[in-house]
C-alpha cells in the first residue's frame, strides 16, 4: 500500500485548501500563544483507520503540534474510547479539527464496515473485494481502509486490469471476442468478464479468462456456476445485491471472491469528537 500512503500529503493539502482557504477567521480571534490539551474521542465501536491522514493534517497546519495516539491503526474498539491526546496552540488545533476528523471518521467507517463483512466470511474460502464505487478524490484512501479492515482491493482504476462488462461485450460482439482482444492487448493484466446468465458463463469458461464476475446471480445459479467451473478453469466472483445479511450464504456456494460496493459508497461516518480538556 506504499502508493496509497504517498497520496496522504496530496489528499491533506487539497482538503485543507478546501476548508481553510485564506485562513481560519474564527481561530484568529483566539490568543495565538494559548496552549491547550485536547483529545479525539470515539462514541461508538469502530476499527481505527486514518492515522496517517490525521497526523499529516496537524503537521501541515502547525508542525509544532504534538500527537499522542492511545490506539494503533487497525485496532478494533468495542466501546467508546480516547483515540488521541493532542498538545498545541488552541488556534492550530481548532483549525485542523474538522479536516482531521473528516478523514478519520470516513476511513474508519470504511474499515469498520469492511471488517463487519469479513467476519461473515469466516469458515469459507471467499475473500471480500472492494469496487470502484468510492468517494471522489478518496479512491486510494478508501482502498487503504478496505485493506485495513481485512478486505482485498479489486483494481485501483480503469488502468490496472480488464473488467469486461455488458456494454463492452455488446460493442465487441461477443464474450469470446472481448476476452481474446484483451489477451492480445496486454498479456500481463488480469482479464475479468461479467456474465449475467449461465449461458454466458459457459461461453466465458470456454474462452478462459482469469476471472468471471457473476452479476446478480441467485443462490442456485451461483452453486451451478461453481459446478460448471469444476475442474476449475478460472476464479469466480459474485457481485450485485449483496449485503451483510446474505453474504455468508453467498460465500457458502464456493465462489472465490465477493465484491461489495457498499463498503465504500454506503458508509455511515463514525461518531467522533475533538474536545479541549484543559489549557496549559
Amino acid at each position: 500500500m506504499n502508493n496509497v500512503l504517498s497520496q496522504v500529503t496530496f489528499d491533506v493539502k487539497h482538503a485543507l485548501q478546501e476548508d481553510v482557504g485564506n485562513g481560519d477567521v474564527t481561530a484568529a480571534l483566539l490568543p495565538q500563544q494559548l496552549i491547550v490539551e485536547a483529545e479525539i474521542i470515539s462514541r461508538e465501536p469502530m476499527l481505527v483507520c486514518g492515522q496517517p491522514w490525521v497526523n499529516e493534517v496537524f503537521k501541515q497546519v502547525d508542525n509544532t503540534v504534538e500527537m499522542e495516539w492511545q490506539v494503533s491503526e487497525g485496532d478494533f474498539l468495542s466501546m467508546p474510547a480516547t483515540l488521541c491526546i493532542i498538545h498545541g496552540t488552541a488556534s492550530s488545533i481548532l483549525t485542523a479539527e474538522r479536516t482531521a476528523l473528516n478523514f478519520l471518521q470516513t476511513l474508519s467507517a470504511t474499515a469498520t464496515q469492511t471488517y463487519q463483512y469479513v467476519q461473515q466470511l469466516k469458515g469459507t474460502k471467499a475473500k471480500l473485494l472492494d469496487t470502484r464505487k468510492t468517494i471522489p478524490g478518496l479512491r486510494l484512501a478508501q482502498k487503504y481502509a478496505v485493506h485495513c479492515g481485512g478486505g482485498l482491493n479489486h483494481r485501483m482504476g480503469l488502468y490496472d486490469a480488464f473488467l469486461i462488462k455488458e456494454n463492452h461485450i455488446k460493442a465487441c460482439g461477443s464474450v469470446a471476442h472481448a476476452i481474446n482482444l484483451a489477451r492480445k492487448t496486454d498479456k500481463h493484466l488480469l482479464v475479468e468478464i461479467e456474465v449475467e446468465t449461465l449461458e454466458e458463463l459457459q461461453e466465458a469458461l470456454d474462452a478462459h479468462p482469469d476471472r468471471i464476475l457473476l452479476d446478480n446471480f441467485t443462490q442456485d445459479m451461483l452453486e451451478q456456476a461453481v459446478k460448471m467451473n469444476h475442474p476449475k478453469y478460472c476464479e469466480l466472483e459474485a457481485s450485485g445485491g449483496i449485503n451483510i445479511n446474505n453474504i455468508a450464504d453467498i460465500a457458502q456456494t464456493g465462489v472465490d471472491f465477493i465484491s461489495v460496493g457498499s463498503i465504500t459508497k454506503s458508509i455511515k461516518a463514525i461518531d467522533l469528537s475533538l474536545l479541549i480538556r484543559e489549557t496549559l
